[in-house]
């Protein structure tokens, strides 16, 4: 058996009773980087062996790690921070794993684009997540329809290109379109800015930017 495991996406106090329980209970932890998944497990006092599961492996390790499961062992898999799955590896285990009819079960829990959206302040009841955007094959494309998506759109981005993606939806967006820039979730240094695309930007280019970005941007309207 296979259980997607999501973890806390900053504060480590944000893990189910049930997500360590069933750390516990495993044979195996498949973690997207071993070092970050330790300092999660030690905190919870957790001694199970890892191994890693990412996007440069997972192509070559899915049959390997299925034919374990199906020898009968049981397996977490972890990603850094989140839902595995949501913009990290998972897919392919568990589509490998549906396949062989191997029995998945995912744990509900931590995800960043769920706390950056419902804070936001803009419509939710319908909505798009969209992940990393293209970095520079298709992006333009992608912009140009993005920029005719009526629903609230949800992405994620690094510090390092903020003020550029920022930058890109003004130009396809339009500078009032509404948003929110949400950075370090559950830390203590969490920062929700909210306010017209241009008023983000300009917030954004005049200082540092650190830790990880969730954008919620407005639908046209």
């Amino acid at each position: 058996m296979l259980y997607i495991v999501p973890t806390p996406i900053g504060n480590l106090a944000d893990i189910t009773f049930r997500a360590i329980e069933v750390l516990k209970s495993v044979d195996l932890i498949l973690a997207e980087d071993t070092r970050t998944s330790s300092v999660l497990l030690q905190h919870y006092q957790i001694h199970k062996p890892l191994t890693p599961y990412h996007q440069h492996n997972e192509h070559k390790i899915i049959h390997h790690l299925a034919e374990q499961l199906q020898a009968g062992k049981t397996m977490a898999l972890l990603t850094d921070a989140g839902t595995p799955g949501i913009s990290d590896p998972a897919f392919l285990l568990v589509r490998e794993c549906v396949k062989q009819d191997i029995k998945v079960e995912c744990l509900p829990g931590a995800t960043a684009f769920v706390p950056a959206l419902v804070n936001s302040g803009l419509p939710i009841t319908s909505f798009c997540f969209e992940g990393f955007l293209p970095l520079k094959k298709g992006r333009q494309t992608f912009l140009k329809k993005m920029a005719l998506e009526e629903r609230t759109m949800v992405f994620y981005e690094s510090p390092m290109r903020l003020v550029k993606t920022l930058h890109d939806f003004i130009e396809y967006f339009g500078a009032d379109r509404l948003c929110c820039v949400s950075r370090e979730l559950t830390k203590k240094f969490e920062e929700n800015k909210r306010g017209t695309l241009q008023e983000v930007h300009d917030h954004f280019n005049s200082k540092p930017v650190k830790g990880e970005i969730v954008i919620v941007v407005q639908g046209v309207q």
